[in-house]
Formats: structure tokens, C-alpha cells, sequence
């Protein structure tokens, strides 16, 4: 499918292995500066395919000795590959034993085998394994691996593989080893070995099915106080698969590693799970309610794997959403299982779109905008997305909508049953599902379904509304349509389950139906309404599309009090918070510090934060304006410091008008008692956090609320609260409120916070990055980005900080970043090109912050053009930067 390193790589030239490697014999001398790998295969012709050579991928290896059947063999090296032409004829099995020797100290790619804090790890997603040994490094080449580890005992006693561990002891000089077998047959990028001095916790368990199970989480020594709470996320992972699909975990134990150097989250390799530490470590003093709930999805997801990515994988990489897609798909449902009461549950979803609507959506509208199933890659990594992940998992939700819950999970039973210990594609497990519910409207509509896997870009569902008053009928049309997307100039229609529901003008619910739209335009008609009704569209977000109709404030503010779907209550004040930012932003004339929201706005947040029964967490949410690059989605032409400014302009009234109410809400909600990770407590500690941000703000207005002539008490209160907190959330919560609000007190609280968890690298990626993306006064803020990275604790090399300081400021500080004398952008520019010959992953990461460039106002455009061009005109770019850069740069 590759022809050179740089070449494009299509979906259509698919094309089987011609060759199958039953048995794989891995035997690793783990030394940092050269280890030696020994590999040992059993391959046999594919007879499906014409006879060729044999063309094994790899990078950057030693290569010493190469036999065939235990005798020497001519060979060739060809553009990375390993060519071998004089193999045994036939379909009979031929052995191949390949020795080489690689450095995994100086691999900062973090990809295959390297070295992390004097300890070996392994990442091998997607083509990593090409950098430990020659292999057909391709997805659908499965085998059974046999992996013995040798090291230096002393310096590496813990030596782990995939599988189960059947021997291990003593070598000559200090060393030992350790064997492991996998009993399932995986491909390559499932491979995984860690060496190094750690610690573990282990949690025994009897699974449904009356097995015993060994579980463990590994860390470096001095954070296994920190694993609790993985590991009970890791139970309640094995118990909900077993419950909800009949899943069970199939091995005698299940691994997981935590590591501080590490591209991703984590790798669900096959019973030794590598994560970063940042989705494992938590202690109430260490980690705020969002990590604790972040570990729990992601070792959720990584979990989920074992049978949805491991058991059955993909046939190639551009299935990658089969995996994916659904098992966050199957992460989100865990999480939401979990959370109990619906009102939690409605929270978990709403978070879940939100990410989809700020980050897909725009790449939806974007140079790098492709299918759920994508065409063409010049670089795999660069399709680890959104679209492929968030939007996948849309995709799988909206089967379920179709089939309901009990007829998905008989389409996930049949999929097992056809596929397990094979690699397929999306079409397989969207057939199956289809199969298992005969007869239903989704196999009838699986033709047209399945453009969403092949057609790129948001659909856009327009809602039309007509009510005759004499008859009582109410119509409603709803019409949809696709832009254009980089090569898809024309979409056809597709298969949208809408959520719909009639409220009437005093609130009631009339009617309540899931719409099934198919046709660029359809029309509904609702006989015998009393009243014109207020319609509530898309309910629970039932599509990943754009909704257009044009709600009045009066349907919006109805919706807002009183729609039985959490969802469009929450979209409703979005709604009418996205209308007025808009509105402002529209009177380019005004100056921010003029803006005014209008009283009914104001009251109706103002409901929201006084309502008796609604969840705390469900009124931040509310309360939370919609975040600046979403505004920015809704214009032609964006100014990123004008959105920012209005933005801050409606928070900062919004903590004037509601002073009172924010501080009821924060004496209310301050005291959550023991710290517990649970939905009710988190909600509350969201709001209270909330409130003493708002709270801090208005005191920088001089609005005072303790009574006229008094100096305001809310920084100092909040800065007592950051040095009393008995919980990270709590004190992060507090020092935010000083940092956003650009107190005074913000500098010594952060100094405070630095000496208290200078030793706490995860700590202290929070640390950075609350200053790299702080609201720009003045410019401030690059000038401080800049003298972090100058900082004694900050390491580019090391992923999860540069994120923390680079990627705060280019990606998740648009006022900051998009400066009107490009200064952003030379630095942006000049980060990637630090970054690439590092670790082009992370390069290619920050390389997407000026995706949307053309949107920008001038002289924004025109300089973000030449920052890119700056960056493409390297001539020794990564596949990876190169792809992103050259794609922003297309017509």
C-alpha cells in the first residue's frame, strides 16, 4: 500500500499480506544504549495472492543476521524494508529468524522501544513495532507471540509482556528473565514489554463466569497511593462488560503500567496496558474531580478494548473508528451506567458533546477534515481524531438509537461470534448489527447509513415551523444538507434519528417521537394543537449535526425552564447566550467594557442558579458560556481578540448581576464534607469553584459585596480557600479564581502552589498550564509562556509538559494566541519546528492550532499563512507535520 516513505496511502489499493506470520519468538537483552532482539518467526504463503517477495518493515534498527529455515539468505534493503526473494516455495510454513540491535535510549519519538526514567516501556500504535524488529507491521497480519526478557536484575525487576507469565529465574552475572505467552493471536501493534524498578498493586477477582483473575497496576516507587482509584475503576470496568455485554475477561491476569513519557492517554495492548500517568495516578490532595472521572473512561476504554479493538481488530488502519468509534462509544455508556441517577447521566452527556461540538465540529470545517473511515492518509498518526474517536462514537450511538438497547446488544453478540480472532471493518460490524435486528427500519436503511463511515463534514438540519391557528395544525419541516469537504464536493442525504418533542407556552410536554430523517426534506404534521407549540429539536443530541431554526427568546427561555430533556435545556441557554455574543460582536463599534446584557437574560440565569431541585452540575454547565473557538465557528470571519473580549465582557456582567446569587451558590456548595469523587459532591465543588471565580471577578470591577465603601473580601476569601483546601479540586478551583480574575493575590498563590507540588510532575503540568492560558491583559501572556519554558521544571521533550505550556497557550488560548502583531504565530512556528525532530506526534499536535486560518480577519490571515509556510518550507519535515502543514495550505 506504500510506495517510498512519502507517498499518499489509499483505501481502495488494499491489497491481503502475501504472506501470514502464524508464530512470533521474541527474545529481548534489554541494555539502553543497544538491546538485542532475536526474532523467530513461522510464516507461510497467503495462496489468495500471487506469489512475490517478502517486504518486512523497518526503522532505524540494526540489522545482524537474517536465516531462512536456520540457514543464511540473500536480502536487500529497500527504503526502509527488509526484501527477501528466495524463500521456500510452496504454501508449506518456513521458519525466518531476524537478529538486531536497537538504542531505546535515544528514541525520543516514544514510539516502539524506549527508555522513560531508567525504565523500558513499549508504544507500538500504530507502526512502532517496525522500530524493535523487521515485521509485517500491518493490522491484519495476526500471531501468536512468545517473549522472554533478560536484563540486569538489579537495575530491572520487574519484567513484563502480554499474556501470561509461565516462566521465570536467575542468569549468569546478576541478570534474569522472564517468559511470557499470549494465548490470542494480535497483531503487532498489540505488542507491549515494560523493565524497570516498580511497584504494584494487585486486587483478586472472581469474574461472573466463576474465574479468578489477578489484576494489577504498576507505578514507579512512591505513587502506589496514588493507584486506588484506578484499580477500582478497573473492577467496575471488568464487572460492566460481563453485565452489559457478556464480555469477559479472557486472561489469567490484566496489566496496567503507568509512565510519564507517553504520547497518548494509553495503549490497550493485550492484557499489558500502558498508560500515561496522568489517566492512572489520583489522590484527593494530588487530582481534581476531572482526573479522578478521567481515569475512570480511560481505563474504561483501554479495558473495553480487550474485546473491542484486541479480540477483533481492524483489517487496516483506515478502520480505525471500528475499534475506536465504538469503544468510546462503550466508555461513554460505562460512565454513564455509572453515574446512577439520570440527572448525572444527563451531565456525562452533555460533557460529551460539548468536547464533540468545540473540537470535531471545527475539524469537520477544516483542512484535515475526513470521513469516520478516512480515504487517504500520508501518515496514520495524524488519524488518531476526533472525527475518527468522538465522532465515531456518535455514529455507534445513533445504531443504538435505531435498535434500541436490547437489539444493539444482539448485534454486538453476532460480532463476536462472526469476527472474534479476526481483523474486519466497519461495514462488518455495522452488518451485524444490522442482521442481528431483521426486519428493522436500521437494516432496511443500512445503505444510506453508512455514508456517514464514507462522507466527511457536519450535516446541517434546518427546522422550518408553520402553525395554522383556525385547524390547530402545526407543521414542521426539517431539510438537511453537507458543505463541501476537501475532495467531496457533493453529499448525499443521510440517515438522521432526531429527537423531537412539543412543549406547550406554559411548559407542558404535548408530544414526545424520535424522527428518522432521510430525505434532503421531509414535513411533519401535528394535528389538534391548542397554541402555537415551542418544538424541541435534536433531543439528547440524537445526531452528531448542526441544528438551524430560528428560536425566538420566548422559546428559547421556555425551553430553558422547563424542557424534560436536560440536553435542550442546556442548548437553550447556549442558545441564547451564542445570539447576544454574537449580536455584540456584530457592533464591532463598541468597546467591550460597554457591553450590557439585557435583564431577561440575567434572570434567567439568575433561575437557573437559584433553582431548588436542578443539579449543581447541570447549573454550571448552564452557567458556562459557550467556550470562544465555538463562538468563532458561528462567524465568517473571526477576530479571536474581539471574540475573547466580548466573551469576558458577558462573563464579567454576569458576576456583577448575579453577585448575590454566586455567593449563596458558594455558601451553598462549599462544604461537600469526606472527599468523595461522586457526581452529586463533583457538581457541587464545580459550582462552588464557579462561584468564587465570578465572585473574584466582580471584585475586580469594584462592584462590592461587602457593602458600599468596604474593600471586597472575595480574593483574600479565596486565597484563604487555596491554602485550606483539604482537596485539589478546592485549591485549583480557588487559585483559578485568583489567576482569571488578575488579582494581585494570583502570584503569591502560585508560588505557594509551586513549592507545595514541586515534586508532583502531574501537579505541575496544572501549574503551567493555568498560566499559559490565563485571559490575555495586555499581552501578557507570551511573554510569561515564554519564560516558562525557561523554567527549571519544564522539559519539551517530555509530552505531557509541553502541552501543559505550548499547546495551553496555541491551541486552548485563542485571545492570547492569534496577537496582532504575529507574535504567536513566529513562536507557534517556531515550536513546531523544535518539536519535530523530537517527537513528530507532538509536532504535528500543535501543527493543527492554525488549522482554521482562513477564517481569520486580516492581517490575522495573512500572517498565519506565512507562519505556516514558514514551517512547510522545511525541507526535512515528518510525514506528520508535513501532512497537516501542506493540507492548510491547500485551496
Amino acid at each position: 500500500m506504500r510506495d517510498g516513505q512519502n507517498s499518499v496511502i489509499y483505501r481502495a489499493d488494499y491489497q491481503a499480506p502475501a504472506y501470514w506470520i502464524d508464530t512470533v519468538d521474541l527474545c529481548f537483552d534489554l541494555d539502553p544504549a543497544k538491546t538485542r532482539v532475536l526474532n523467530k518467526m513461522k510464516l507461510r504463503r497467503n495462496a489468495d495472492v500471487a506469489p512475490q517477495p517478502l517486504r518486512l518493515d523497518g526503522e532505524e534498527l540494526n540489522l545482524s543476521r537474517v536465516l531462512v529455515n536456520g540457514q543464511g539468505t540473500s536480502f536487500k534493503i529497500d527504503g526502509g524494508q527488509l526484501v527477501l526473494e528466495n524463500l521456500p516455495e510452496g504454501d508449506q510454513p518456513f521458519e525466518l529468524e531476524i537478529f538486531t540491535t536497537c538504542a531505546p535510549v535515544k528514541n525520543t519519538k516514544l514510539m516502539g522501544l524506549y527508555v522513560s526514567n531508567d525504565s523500558f516501556f513499549t508504544q507500538c500504535e500504530a507502526e512502532g513495532f517496525r522500530r524493535i524488529t523487521y515485521f509485517l507491521d500491518r493490522p491484519d497480519v495476526m500471531a501468536s507471540y512468545t517473549v522472554t526478557l533478560r536484563a540486569d536484575k538489579a537495575r530491572y525487576p520487574v519484567l513484563l509482556s502480554n499474556g501470561n507469565l509461565v516462566d521465570q529465574g536467575k542468569l549468569d552475572d546478576g541478570r534474569h528473565f522472564a517468559r511470557w505467552v499470549d494465548p490470542f493471536r494480535k497483531p503487532s501493534y498489540l505488542f507491549a514489554l515494560v523493565a524497570g524498578q516498580l511497584v504494584c498493586r494487585e486486587q483478586r477477582i472472581t469474574s461472573r463466569a466463576g474465574k479468578e483473575h489477578l489484576l494489577q497496576v504498576y507505578v514507579r516507587p512512591g505513587d502506589l497511593d496514588k493507584t486506588e482509584h484506578a484499580m477500582n475503576a478497573l473492577m467496575d470496568s471488568v464487572a460492566w462488560d460481563e453485565a452489559r455485554f457478556g464480555l469477559s475477561l479472557d486472561l489469567e491476569r490484566f496489566m496496567i503500567v503507568a509512565t510519564s513519557d507517553f504520547n497518548m492517554g494509553a495503549m490497550e495492548n493485550k492484557g499489558l496496558n500502558i498508560f500515561n500517568t496522568k489517566y492512572v495516578l489520583a489522590s484527593q490532595a494530588t487530582a481534581t474531580d476531572t482526573d479522578f472521572s478521567n481515569i475512570e473512561s480511560v481505563v474504561g476504554h483501554e479495558y473495553f478494548h480487550n474485546w473491542t479493538g484486541n479480540r477483533v481488530t481492524c483489517r487496516d488502519w483506515f478502520q480505525l473508528s471500528l475499534k475506536e468509534g465504538l469503544t468510546v462509544f462503550r466508555d461513554q455508556e460505562f460512565s454513564q451506567d455509572l453515574a446512577g441517577e439520570a440527572s448525572a447521566r444527563a451531565v456525562k452527556r452533555i460533557e460529551d458533546v460539548r468536547v464533540l461540538r468545540t473540537a470535531q465540529f471545527p475539524e469537520d470545517a477544516g483542512p484535515m477534515a475526513h470521513p469516520v473511515r478516512p480515504d487517504q492518509y500520508l501518515e496514520i498518526n495524524n488519524f488518531y481524531t476526533v472525527t475518527v474517536y468522538e465522532k465515531g462514537a456518535e455514529v455507534v450511538r445513533m445504531m443504538q438509537t435505531l435498535v434500541g438497547r436490547e437489539g444493539f446488544a444482539r448485534g454486538m453478540t453476532l460480532y463476536f461470534e462472526r469476527h472474534d480472532g479476526h481483523a474486519v471493518t466497519c461495514d462488518d460490524f455495522a452488518q451485524a448489527i444490522a442482521d442481528a435486528n431483521p426486519g428493522s427500519q436500521f437494516e432496511q436503511l443500512l445503505p444510506q447509513f453508512k455514508r456517514w463511515y464514507s462522507q466527511a463534514g457536519t450535516p446541517r438540519v434546518t427546522a422550518v415551523t408553520q402553525y395554522d391557528e383556525p385547524t390547530g395544525e402545526y407543521r414542521l419541516t426539517l431539510s438537511q444538507s453537507c458543505p463541501p469537504t476537501p475532495g467531496q464536493e457533493h453529499k448525499e442525504p443521510f440517515v438522521i434519528p432526531i429527537g423531537l418533542g412539543l412543549l406547550a407556552a406554559d411548559g407542558s410536554e404535548l408530544t414526545s417521537r424520535m424522527h428518522v430523517l432521510t430525505q434532503a426534506s421531509e414535513t411533519l404534521t401535528f394535528p389538534g394543537i391548542d397554541g402555537e407549540p415551542v418544538p424541541s429539536i435534536l433531543r439528547g443530541f440524537s445526531a452528531p449535526v448542526i441544528l438551524e431554526h430560528a428560536y425566538t427568546d420566548a422559546q428559547l427561555l421556555t425551553l430553558l425552564a422547563h424542557d424534560t430533556d436536560p440536553f435542550n435545556r442546556w442548548e437553550a441557554g447556549q442558545r441564547l447566550a451564542v445570539n447576544r455574543a454574537l449580536a455584540f460582536m456584530g457592533q464591532q463599534a463598541m468597546p467591550a467594557s460597554d457591553i450590557r446584557l439585557d435583564q431577561p437574560y440575567i434572570e434567567a440565569m439568575r433561575s437557573i442558579l437559584r433553582h431548588p431541585t436542578l443539579d449543581s452540575a447541570f447549573k454550571e454547565l448552564v452557567l458556562t458560556l459557550p467556550a470562544e473557538t465555538y463562538l468563532g465557528e458561528q462567524l465568517q470571519e473571526v477576530d479571536p481578540q474581539r471574540v475573547h473580549a466580548v466573551r469576558e465582557a458577558m462573563r464579567q456582567q454576569l458576576a456583577q448581576q448575579l453577585q448575590a446569587d454566586w455567593q449563596c451558590a458558594f455558601e451553598t456548595n462549599s462544604d461537600t464534607g469526606g472527599y468523595v469523587p461522586d457526581p452529586v459532591s463533583c457538581g457541587r465543588r464545580a459550582l462552588a469553584g464557579m462561584a468564587l471565580t465570578h465572585l473574584c471577578l466582580a471584585a475586580r470591577s469594584g462592584a462590592h459585596s461587602a457593602g458600599p465603601g468596604q474593600p471586597d473580601v472575595w480574593p483574600g476569601k479565596a486565597y484563604q480557600r487555596f491554602k485550606d483546601a483539604a482537596n485539589m479540586t478546592d485549591r485549583f478551583n480557588a487559585l483559578s479564581a485568583l489567576v482569571i480574575s488578575g488579582n494581585e493575590l494570583a502570584a503569591p498563590a502560585l508560588q505557594k502552589f509551586h513549592a507545595l507540588f514541586k515534586d508532583e510532575p502531574l501537579v505541575l503540568d496544572k501549574w503551567f498550564a493555568l498560566q499559559a492560558g490565563q485571559p490575555d491583559r495586555g499581552g501578557n501572556v507570551l511573554p510569561a509562556v515564554k519564560q516558562l519554558m525557561n523554567h527549571p521544571d519544564f522539559n519539551i521533550r517530555n509530552p505531557n509538559r509541553a502541552r501543559s505550556v505550548i499547546f495551553s497557550y496555541c491551541s486552548a488560548n485563542p485571545g492570547a494566541f492569534h496577537r496582532p502583531d504575529a507574535a504567536g504565530y513566529v513562536f507557534w512556528s517556531e515550536r513546531v519546528l523544535e518539536l519535530d525532530p523530537i517527537n513528530p506526534q507532538v509536532a504535528a499536535r500543535l501543527a493543527r492550532a492554525l488549522d482554521r486560518w482562513k477564517k481569520l480577519v486580516e492581517p490575522l490571515r495573512s500572517a498565519a499563512r506565512e507562519a505556516i509556510a514558514r514551517v512547510a518550507a522545511k525541507p526535512d519535515l515528518s510525514n506528520d507535520v508535513r501532512e497537516v502543514v501542506t493540507r492548510a495550505l491547500a485551496d
